[in-house]
């Protein structure tokens, strides 16, 4: 299928560089019906039915973005899948000038060694501590890695509002180097809402990788790889997703991480098992989706992985005429932007 497929324009005007506030005020784009309804997120509990299961994602973004020198040279290291206690792979700026062997010093007591370089930018550092030592010192030293569509005048204003904002009311799970941002609009009131509906809410855990920023390159989806993600669904939300399921309840996914984990846990439609270890599910038109019912979720990039998943849940043509109205409406765009809630057609 031809990237070209999900192409639209969107002027940088629309990619929002700062959250609503509050953040239930966010707009949302409804797209449950026959035709689309202006909301505010606000309203989600009651466009939800009483026995619906809500799934968000946990994960908890970390300050995953690093600088540091290699002798007179500036790198910045940006951490995107943990491979063991103390080594991760990271996209590096300027890539080329690291080799197999090279140590990047952060602060005094904290550097990492360059262990493997792989074909297409992964570099494997091997840090100088791990566990909670190594969180401690991303804490102490690092950035939070909002996105590259996010602009500041100055790199300090990405500091202390970004690490409350760029990060869910549910987090819990350290290990995501880029939020689930659909979850961003989520307030105690949202939630209050929700019980009060009836509508009941699990989480699972996808530690989402910085590789959900890398433009799609290649001319046919068949091309482009994924890179892969650690998550993990548990014994018990699966029992709740079988009882939904069972008494005529919908399985609403919080985000298009929350629908790639459940997804990748569905072998045949109807049927959901425990999962743990790595995804890479690359969702395009023609899927079959077995689990998911509806999608809550922000608005995506032209030829984004993301925005092929939406036009695959919703329809391509449905979607590109959405967008549309979207922008029309001044709505806002990517991470910090506005939501729309989908129902699958397929």
């Amino acid at each position: 299928m031809k990237v070209d497929l999900f192409n639209f324009d969107l002027p940088q005007r629309f990619i929002a560089n700062c959250p609503a506030s509050p953040r239930d005020s966010a707009r949302l784009l409804d797209l449950t019906g026959e035709s689309v309804a202006d909301r505010i997120v606000r309203d989600l509990p009651g466009l939800l039915q009483p026995g619906d299961l809500l799934i968000g994602n946990n994960t908890k973004v970390i300050p995953a973005r690093l600088d540091g020198k290699r002798g007179e040279v500036h790198i910045e290291a940006t951490l995107h899948m943990r491979v063991a206690d103390n080594e991760w792979f990271v996209f590096a700026k300027p890539g080329k000038r690291l080799k197999v062997g090279h140590r990047i010093d952060f602060a005094d007591d904290f550097f990492a060694e360059v262990m493997e370089k792989r074909v297409g930018g992964d570099i494997r550092l091997r840090f100088s501590c791990g566990g909670a030592e190594l969180f401690q010192c991303l804490e102490n030293y690092g950035r939070m890695p909002v996105p590259p569509y996010i602009h500041r005048e100055r790199d300090d204003e990405l500091t202390a509002s970004d690490r409350e904002n760029y990060q869910t009311v549910f987090a819990k799970e350290e290990g995501a180097v880029a939020a689930p941002t659909a979850g961003l609009h989520f307030t105690e009131q949202i939630f209050q809402g929700l019980k009060k509906r009836g509508v009941a809410f699990e989480t699972v855990t996808l530690h989402v990788g910085a590789g959900t920023f890398l433009p799609v390159k290649v001319e046919n989806t068949e091309d482009h790889k994924m890179h892969a993600e650690w998550g993990t669904l548990s014994q018990a939300t699966v029992d709740k997703i079988n009882a939904t399921r069972a008494a005529g309840g919908r399985i609403v996914a919080i985000g298009t991480t929350s629908l790639r984990l459940l997804e990748s846990a569905a072998p045949v439609p109807g049927v959901i098992k425990p999962f743990t270890g790595e995804t890479d599910i690359f969702i395009t038109p023609g899927y079959q989706f077995k689990i998911v019912d509806l999608l809550l979720t922000n608005f995506h990039l032209p030829r984004s992985t993301l925005f092929m998943l939406v036009s695959a849940f919703a329809g391509r043509e449905r979607m590109l005429a959405a967008y549309e109205h979207a922008k029309a409406e001044n709505y806002r765009f990517y991470s910090y932007g506005d939501g729309c809630l989908l129902k699958r057609t397929i």
